[in-house]
């Protein structure tokens, strides 16, 4: 199971995962082509309860898997959350797989990148007919992460898998034209999830930084 999400070999461990991704959404987009409920800006910003109470149920999940408690999931911890989930991954894997959601390097695994982590393993995992308590966790939120994927596709126009600075403040603009979003706070919030500053956002970057416009964490 653990080839169908992690890359191992010459080519970067990030670059690879996030082609994995990419063509999975693309796959996503094929099959949703016209569906789409979301048509403008304020028809995302009006699903922000819903994000907020979904992915504040899997804090209880992070806090059970965080063994000491000092908010962040380690090596070690990742691999016992895994192999709860009956996901078996080689040493290597799960090393590629750490790295890929530590978008900080702080070497730890916090609540927001941890959501990374389920959706990653949501979208790429292969289904598997076994059963536990945590995978029941993660089916309840699984139409989240759909939904986040709708999000993304409705910024990435084009459909090349990532978005642009001015892609996002033309589908701002655009979608929503009695409040044009001021230019700063358009570019600030394209920067808020530019995460590695190369003028482009992934997907791991966008839900990362989704997660963050959601504010999951405002009241706690």
């Amino acid at each position: 199971m653990g080839a169908t999400m992690c890359c191992i070999g010459k080519s970067s461990k990030k670059t690879c995962l996030d082609e994995k991704l990419g063509k999975k959404i693309a796959e996503i987009r094929r099959n949703k082509l016209g569906e789409s409920r979301l048509k403008s800006i304020d028809s995302i910003v009006m699903l922000f309860p819903m994000f907020k109470e979904r992915l504040k149920t899997l804090r209880g999940m992070f806090e059970q898997y965080d063994e000491d408690s000092n908010g962040s999931i380690e090596p070690n911890e990742l691999k016992n959350f895994l192999e709860h989930l009956e996901l078996h991954f080689t040493e290597q894997e799960i090393d590629n797989l750490f790295q890929y959601c530590d978008l900080d390097g702080s070497k730890g695994i916090q609540f927001n990148e941890f959501i990374v982590l389920l959706c990653l393993i949501h979208l790429l995992a292969e289904p598997s007919s076994s059963d536990n308590s945590s995978k029941a966790g993660l089916a309840q939120v699984g139409e989240i992460f759909n939904t986040i994927v709708e999000v993304f596709v409705f910024f990435d126009q084009n459909g090349d898998g990532k978005i642009n600075q001015k892609d996002m403040v033309k589908t701002l603009n655009e979608t929503n034209p009695r409040e044009r979003s001021p230019a700063r706070i358009s570019k600030h919030r394209f920067q808020e999830m530019d995460w590695d500053k190369n003028g482009q956002v992934t997907f791991r970057e966008f839900l990362f930084g989704f997660i963050n416009w959601v504010g999951i964490d405002a009241d706690e």
